[in-house]
């Protein structure tokens, strides 16, 4: 395993937001036809770490702030009306069972969308959700800026509308202007959020988060999934921070 994970970091890599351009500029130069060309290091390997996460991730402020993620656009869903009744206490509460490690997730409630594809969703309980966008709020800053510039999904001042002005730029400079025929290739990862193994996504989470308290924290909400969604990654569908997670597995693909 170590050494797939190593063969992975040596994988061209583009740094950070920064490197912008098809070769990691702005130029989009004669010698940017491919993707990452440039930095050959293990960087999986040899990256900062961060292991006093913990304080950060159980503060009171951090919490109210995963709250109003977690009730954005549901402010009036019953649950959240409950919850807001007794916002202080009700936060506190959580903020104790993670110091005390006594945190235990409720069980996901799990039904089937169609639109139109069909699509096995779980849904987490409320407070499970604050909890989730907590973690997210602490780790996701430190991964991010390790992606790509040119992944869009899931991350803050990007999504689908900046990834179709990126691939207009993309199109203009190989058609040479709408000038020269070109070909694009769509492609898909088959059950994507179903079937990558937890234990390699851990393995890249472990090379940043040496946090331990942490590390538990993820492996407890990892442990509340539904045993037939066992093998997708971090949290199955409808979880706050589960397409961030998705997100690091699939940089390391991308790169």
């Amino acid at each position: 395993m170590a050494k797939e994970l190593d063969e992975l970091a040596r994988l061209l890599y583009v740094g950070n937001n920064d490197n912008n351009g098809l070769n990691g500029n702005n130029n989009f130069n004669n010698n940017a036809r491919f993707l990452g060309i440039a930095q050959h290091a293990k960087t999986f390997t040899f990256m900062k770490t961060y292991k006093n996460l913990w304080k950060e991730l159980c503060s009171y402020e951090n919490l109210e702030l995963a709250f109003k993620k977690a009730k954005k656009r549901k402010t009036l869903k019953p649950c959240v009306i409950e919850f807001e009744k007794d916002l202080t206490n009700n936060l506190e509460a959580l903020r104790t069972e993670l110091l005390f490690h006594s945190y235990s997730p409720n069980p996901p409630e799990t039904f089937i969308i169609r639109d139109p594809k069909t699509r096995k969703i779980s849904k987490s309980d409320f407070k499970d959700r604050i909890i989730h966008h907590a973690l997210c709020n602490v780790i996701e800053p430190i991964f991010d800026k390790l992606f790509i510039y040119d992944s869009f999904a899931n991350r803050i001042n990007k999504g689908s509308l900046k990834a179709l002005e990126r691939f207009d730029q993309f199109k203009n400079k190989v058609s040479r202007n709408n000038i020269r025929k070109c070909y694009v290739l769509k492609a898909d990862i088959k059950h994507y959020f179903d079937e990558i193994d937890h234990d390699i996504l851990l393995n890249i989470l472990n090379r940043k988060i040496k946090d331990s308290k942490v590390v538990w924290l993820i492996k407890k909400i990892l442990s509340n999934c539904p045993l037939s969604l066992s093998l997708y990654t971090l949290f199955p569908e409808g979880y706050a921070s589960r397409q961030s997670n998705f997100t690091v597995f699939r940089q390391c693909l991308s790169q």
